[in-house]
């Protein structure tokens, strides 16, 4: 019965606050204190971020890419924790230093163990994501401009 409603929890989770750009939604799906633990190459990697830290996270990382969606592929719940796997696509509306907006489509792949508190609410997460193929991605879109 847990399992199901964490998964519940975090699908909505991703459709909503990922997804449809939501960050006011975050408060009812994360803990007080939300910690990165692993995520490199993400801005905020071993930081620890109360709601308006996270809603922030969400509407910077959100605005190069502002269609972005997060496609589920895979949830698995086990105690105090449930792993995604996901497959990601968003266009390059944006500018990131170093990258102009090109309108292209961007996709990664990618892994993330959330953390669950006992009262059902995301306490943190242990990333691995397709960073480098991004920048692939980034970089010949950036060339194909010339």
């Amino acid at each position: 019965m847990r399992a199901a409603r964490v998964k519940d929890l975090l699908g909505s989770f991703i459709s909503e606050v990922w997804n449809d750009g939501d960050a006011d939604a975050a408060g009812r799906f994360l803990a007080p204190r939300y910690t990165i633990h692993h995520d490199p190459g993400d801005l905020w990697d071993g930081r620890v971020l109360d709601l308006a830290g996270f809603q922030e996270r969400v509407r910077i990382s959100r605005a190069p890419f502002p269609d972005q969606k997060f496609a589920i592929e895979r949830l698995c719940a086990d105690g105090d924790a449930v792993a995604m796997t996901w497959l990601w696509s968003a266009t390059h509306a944006g500018d990131i230093p170093g990258f102009p907006a090109t309108g292209k489509t961007i996709r990664m792949s990618g892994s993330t163990l959330y953390f669950v508190t006992p009262r059902v609410r995301l306490s943190g997460h242990w990333q691995i994501t397709d960073r480098i193929g991004v920048l692939r991605q980034l970089q010949a879109n950036k060339d194909d401009r010339g």
